[in-house]
């Protein structure tokens, strides 16, 4: 029989939150592959875990994936384990899930911390609707950081971003300049002693660390566009263009003239007799 690939979720900060059923199967496995051989020898050691490790990390994610599937076909079972938190989040375990899966070997996921989770949950935004971006591509890769920060600068749900230290400064720098000021909740050392929620402005953020030097893994939760704003702006557009630009659109798509007067009424929140009088007074003048 084949062996399974179990997604171990680790502690974040605060070794407590370790789950029995992690401790477990970190025993009972034949194998861990850890992103960081180094660091997760502190884990295992804390835990009294003696079972063999290798390394799977960014840089050898594609052989070392098979490597590991060859292993599991052979009958091991195999556990992953990432720095910190959950495998497969922003972590190239995504990899060697997409790949089990292919090989057709079972991949279980045993539930525990996230950074991004913990986050939103601190951050006092809207939980019910939220997207993770991760870590942003980095400033030397201007295209690519562009193009993300602008499919960003619509979204209505609630932003979670991953941020260094060292980046940190540019990153909120370059959120304002694309997202404009908005609410944000910047996370430091979450779950550990020195655990830390800041709520505040992106403006304010920024000034705020001209003065204070950034420490610590951060988490950034942002405040996505309102619905209001997004039809305000909407509208706006429409209100940037004369009447028959706007008629025209409607018209060029097959409606009748009627109809699209009813459809450029509701683009510009007035009513139906408001467009048709304007358009009237146009054609007199």
């Amino acid at each position: 029989m084949t062996g399974k690939l179990y997604l171990c979720a680790t502690p974040i900060g605060n070794l407590d939150d370790m789950t029995f059923r992690v401790l477990e199967t970190l025993k009972s496995v034949d194998l861990i592959a850890a992103e960081d051989t180094r660091n997760s020898i502190k884990l295992l050691n804390h835990f009294d875990i003696h079972t063999e490790m290798t390394s799977y990390h960014e840089y050898n994610k594609y052989d070392k994936a098979q490597y590991l599937i060859s292993r599991m076909q052979d009958g091991l079972n195999v556990a992953l384990i990432t720095d910190a938190g959950t495998p497969a989040i922003s972590d190239p375990g995504e990899v060697l899930v997409a790949e089990c899966q292919k090989a057709g070997i079972t991949v279980t996921s045993l539930p525990g911390p996230a950074a991004c989770i913990t986050a939103l949950t601190l951050s006092g935004l809207s939980t019910r609707r939220f997207c993770f971006e991760g870590f942003l591509p980095s400033s030397e890769d201007k295209k690519a950081r562009k193009r993300i920060l602008e499919d960003l600068k619509d979204e209505s749900r609630t932003m979670i971003v991953y941020e260094a230290p060292h980046h940190l400064k540019a990153a909120l720098s370059d959120l304002y300049e694309t997202l404009g000021d908005r609410r944000i909740s910047i996370c430091r050392e979450l779950t550990k002693k020195f655990e830390e929620v800041r709520p505040t402005t992106i403006s304010e953020a920024i000034a705020f660390y001209e003065d204070n030097e950034p420490r610590g893994e951060y988490v950034l939760v942002i405040d996505g566009k309102s619905l209001k704003e997004q039809d305000e702006e909407t509208r706006q557009s429409f209100m940037d263009m004369s009447l028959e630009e706007h008629m025209a659109i409607y018209e060029s798509q097959g409606l009748s003239r009627k109809d699209a007067m009813k459809k450029v009424a509701s683009d510009r929140g007035v009513g139906k007799r408001d467009i048709y009088q304007a358009l009237l007074d146009g054609e007199k003048s």
